[in-house]
Parts: structure tokens; C-alpha cells; sequence
């Protein structure tokens, strides 16, 4: 299995090095079974993330034919109110991208990229499983990629979900067939120990959960088993 995990201006980075020491490490333990990278959707270049400058550099470009999994990360910024605009930073051009901007608004930046078209081709490829990770499942949904898909994504965005048409689902990890997404912040650890345990298997999945002294937490919502009367 092949995991590129994206990034892009702005992106939380725990959201992407969560889940791609474990996968790494899930490549050790099955004698290479697992490998994984980081991308973008311009190509090999230093990407700024939105916690500090923090700043991580993508290898390669996403390659959305290639089968294995995709991992969209969220982003890392402002909470603020709905409705609540941020005064424009001293010298920043308008449109320019900022760090201490609303995390919608980092998330929705991303559609002015060519990102969309390749998490497009991504979703439509059988071979590919999408993954996201917090507000990554917002970009995925803002795209138009989610709709009627059941997802998950931080507890402040699930409204956001449901309103582009998604059905939310409030777990820790829901699993729809070839999309996987995951909650908030720390549940990139959780996403990759999962994937590791649906596409390689359990006993390597534990073996890194063991090594990185991580429990898994929280319900994995799966799309199985008989619908609950009442709900």
C-alpha cells in the first residue's frame, strides 16, 4: 500500500505527521508492505503550514492514478465566530494567504488551487481510497466530492458537512468504503492505525500501536450490519 498524504498552504501539521510516522512505521513492521510521502498538488516545494510557520516539504506531486491511499489533511488557524472577519494584516496583499487566518477560510482557499481536480480523479479511481483527517473532510465536501457520502470530521464542522450535503456522522474513524475519514486533531494517529489494520492487517497495526505507546480510542463507524430502529 502507497499512502500520499497532501499538503497545502495553511494545513495542520499534526493532521499530516500523525498519520505518516505511523504509516512509515507500518512499512518497517511489514518489511515494506506500507510506504508513504508527502505531497502537493503543485509539485515538489516547501509547504508553510498554519501553526507557527512550521513549514514541511512535499517530494513529489500528487499523483491521483496511482493506487493506494490518499490522506487530506485539515488546516491550522483562527477559531473564531460565524461571521467574524479578521482585520487584514498590515501589508498583506488582498487574497494573499495568511497564518492567522479563519480555518474556513484556509479550508475554502484550497478550492482556487488545483487540488479539487485531483482529489477528483482520486475519488473516481477504484483503486484509490480517499482518507482525511479533522477539516480535511471539509475540503473534500467543499469540492463537491462527498455528497450523499457518510463522513466525519472535527465536532465544530458537522454542520458544515451536512450543509454540502454529506451525512455526518458523529466517530472517531467512519469507514465508507473507499473513503475514510477521521475527527479532530489527534485522530491522524487513530486514521493511520486503522488503515494499516484494514489493508495490511491487525498484528501489524498493533505492533506500531505498541510502539508508539497509542490507544486507540473512540467508535469506528463502519457501513455494516443492520440499520438501528429509532435513529
Amino acid at each position: 500500500m502507497h499512502a500520499q498524504i497532501v499538503l497545502f498552504d495553511g494545513f495542520d501539521p499534526l493532521d499530516a505527521i500523525a498519520p505518516y510516522e505511523v504509516l512509515y512505521a507500518g512499512g518497517t513492521a511489514s518489511g515494506g508492505a506500507v510506504s508513504v510521502e508527502l505531497v502537493s498538488a503543485e509539485g515538489p516545494r516547501e509547504v508553510v503550514s498554519g501553526t507557527g510557520g512550521l513549514a514541511l516539504r512535499a517530494t513529489a506531486a500528487l499523483d491521483p492514478g496511482r493506487g493506494g491511499v490518499v490522506v487530506v489533511p485539515g488546516a491550522s488557524g483562527r477559531v473564531g465566530e460565524p461571521g467574524e472577519v479578521p482585520d487584514q494584516e498590515a501589508g498583506a496583499d488582498a487574497g494573499e494567504w495568511r497564518r492567522d487566518e479563519f480555518i474556513p477560510v484556509l479550508l475554502g482557499r484550497t478550492l482556487t488551487t488545483g487540488l479539487p481536480e485531483l482529489l477528483a480523479a482520486a475519488v473516481e479511481d477504484p483503486r484509490v481510497t480517499v482518507a482525511a483527517v479533522c477539516g480535511g473532510s471539509l475540503v473534500l465536501a467543499m469540492a463537491g466530492l462527498l455528497e450523499g457520502r457518510r463522513a466525519t470530521t472535527h465536532h465544530l464542522g458537522l454542520d458544515m458537512l451536512d450543509a454540502t450535503g454529506v451525512h455526518a456522522v458523529r466517530a472517531r474513524i467512519v469507514d465508507d468504503g473507499d473513503l475514510v475519514t477521521a475527527g479532530s486533531v489527534t485522530s491522524g494517529l487513530d486514521l493511520g492505525l486503522y488503515l494499516l489494520e484494514r489493508e495490511v492487517g491487525p498484528r501489524i497495526a498493533h505492533a506500531v500501536e505498541e510502539l508508539f505507546a497509542h490507544e486507540r480510542r473512540g467508535t469506528v463507524w463502519r457501513r455494516q450490519g443492520p440499520v438501528p430502529a429509532g435513529f
